[in-house]
């Protein structure tokens, strides 16, 4: 017999009440800030406090409202950092990784209504490598991509390594020990006007022709 997940109890008022997945899926992540504290998450376990300085517009009581929901519904668990300390952390759960498609699917809808001029949050020195990668390329990146490591570096001189095994895929610091297959130097503005417009992304690419010509057609890019 199949089985079903019951709606957590924190969210059955809230509930559209239609035999539909797309309603029951909204009755679970439909909320406010929900899918981008999961968005959070997602990249990295974190404290209460590490969510509420990436969601500055978060006010704490809902976020812990929140986050009881998510973890009702075991898409997030709350882990113990040590015996000894009474904090904790919050992770995503196998069954919360799902979300990663839907977050990468609502990217790439989200892309044409972006607008900086409107974004009272966006850093003057824009976004970190990490970040930049999660946005403008993960959400693009084609099913079955072939490995490779890919740097990404920001004007500010920092980096991230992009790592793509086939499976899954990691964000780490940059490894200056390990050799990326290409390196790309640009930033999220570039890669937002790009993902918008279409129009070939002005960047530098170092790499050997062959993974360069890869990582394009993987990530749906064009180099001006």
């Amino acid at each position: 017999m199949p089985t079903h997940t019951p709606m957590p109890p924190q969210t059955r008022n809230r509930t559209y009440g239609q035999y539909c997945p797309v309603a029951a899926g909204l009755d679970v992540i439909g909320d406010r800030w929900v899918l981008l504290i999961m968005r959070e998450l997602v990249a990295q376990p974190s404290r209460f406090t590490d969510l509420r300085r990436a969601l500055p517009g978060l006010a704490p009581n809902l976020l812990t409202e929140r986050l009881r929901d998510l973890q009702a519904a075991a898409l997030v668990e709350s882990v113990d950092v040590s015996e000894s300390s009474s904090r904790s952390i919050y992770q995503v759960t196998d069954k919360g990784l799902k979300i990663i498609p839907v977050l990468r699917a609502v990217a790439r809808f989200g892309v044409d209504y972006l607008d900086p001029a409107t974004t009272p949050n966006l850093p003057a020195e824009g976004l970190s490598p990490a970040r930049t990668a999660r946005a403008f390329l993960l959400p693009w990146l084609k099913p079955g991509a072939p490995h490779m490591r890919v740097r990404l570096t920001v004007p500010d001189g920092s980096s991230a390594d992009v790592v793509v095994d086939g499976r899954r895929t990691d964000i780490t610091d940059a490894d200056p020990g390990v050799a990326p297959d290409v390196e790309l130097r640009t930033d999220a503005l570039a890669l937002s006007d790009v993902r918008r417009t279409g129009a070939p992304l002005e960047a530098t690419l170092a790499g050997s022709p062959t993974a360069k010509d890869k990582f394009l057609k993987t990530f749906d890019l064009v180099i001006q």
